[in-house]
């Protein structure tokens, strides 16, 4: 018989696309408040894999992630996305984002995203939040993305940043 265990030590992180600058700079201290403080931040580039949300966010459109400092819990992450989805809202003019702010962690072995939305390949987790594991580490490869995984997320610069994070994370644990 199989014994339940700890779950794998994670660190949050999300994020962000957005068109305006400042609304991501004003966004940033209520992610601080509600999640502690960045121990790694990538560079902010242009992002244009799909033209989904333009209306929304105008354009161009810009991505960065931000990790935070400290151990995440990973039974929180439906209540990390019900909180961005609020800082979100705080933003949107019109019933439109200004931003969007997507949680989700990375382990030594993965990196899982939460959604709102049900496919084939996520789990449920609760609260209407759902687990898409989006990149898995193996050994003498590296992060590898799934069939399913998000372009953006399958994109080698993204891959390499995670790959980064996950060697900051070595640290931490």
């Amino acid at each position: 018989m199989g014994r339940a265990r700890k779950p794998e030590k994670a660190v949050l992180f999300i994020g962000s696309l957005f068109s305006q600058t400042d609304i991501f700079i004003k966004a940033m201290p209520l992610l601080k408040k509600e999640f502690g403080d960045i121990f790694f931040e990538s560079p902010v580039y242009k992002w244009a894999y799909t033209s989904f949300y333009e209306k929304e966010l105008g354009t161009p459109i810009y991505r960065s992630f931000v990790f935070f400092s400290g151990l995440f819990d990973t039974s929180r992450l439906p209540e990390a996305k019900l909180l961005t989805n609020e800082i979100e809202d705080i933003f949107s003019d019109d019933n439109k984002r200004k931003i969007n702010l997507d949680p989700g962690y990375i382990t030594l072995a993965k990196v899982v995203l939460a959604s709102t939305k049900n496919y084939s390949h996520r789990i449920y987790l609760g609260k209407g939040i759902y687990a898409d594991l989006a990149l898995i580490f193996k050994k003498n490869k590296g992060f590898e993305p799934q069939p399913y995984t998000y372009n953006d997320y399958k994109d080698q610069k993204t891959v390499e940043m995670f790959s980064e994070a996950r060697n900051s994370l070595k640290v931490i644990f």
